[in-house]
């Protein structure tokens, strides 16, 4: 699986550039990625923030990530902008029968496949060796630009799921 992503983020976005990443709980067929990736685009081309243009990006990332993008050096977000993406994010939920915004769903990369399990299940998945330390782990806490670049695919080692590997699995 090719996880190299970075080039897809535009450069000309400040490295402080709030991010929101939305996972879904399913992939996204081919069909619904293209009409998803047509509403993000006139989603960017609405978003706006007391009148102004905010100057965003948004993109679907692996079938399974939507990450919505603003440069607050341009246009702060406020929270109305913030409520008209989340009421958008909602709509897809609703328009694909899907979640995006269950936090209590963690995706890995497991045998080159993106798989999810539910955070009640991590510890399970550690005993099994589903998940080891190196398992490339999807951060969706990250917050900035910069974060996304450098630490939204992380191994579990290097993330907060890390204090609950037992020390013996960590060799």
């Amino acid at each position: 699986m090719n996880i190299h992503f970075q080039d897809m983020i535009p450069e000309n976005f400040d490295k402080n550039s709030r991010v929101w990443v939305y996972q879904s709980n399913r992939a996204f067929t081919i069909t619904e990625a293209v009409q998803i990736e047509e509403l993000l685009e006139s989603f960017c081309k609405e978003w706006n923030s007391h009148g102004k243009e905010v100057k965003s990006y948004a993109n679907l990332f692996f079938g399974h990530f939507i990450i919505l993008m603003a440069d607050e050096t341009h246009t702060k977000v406020g929270g109305c902008s913030t409520d008209f993406s989340l009421r958008f994010i909602k709509k897809i939920e609703q328009d694909y029968n899907v979640k995006l915004l269950n936090r209590q769903m963690l995706a890995f990369i497991v045998k080159e496949n993106i798989r999810l399990i539910p955070l009640s299940k991590v510890n399970i998945s550690i005993e099994s060796e589903i998940i080891t330390p190196d398992t490339l782990y999807f951060n969706n806490t990250i917050l900035t630009k910069r974060e996304l670049l450098n630490n939204w695919i992380i191994p579990v080692k290097d993330s907060w799921l890390a204090q609950r590997i037992p020390a013996s699995h960590l060799k």
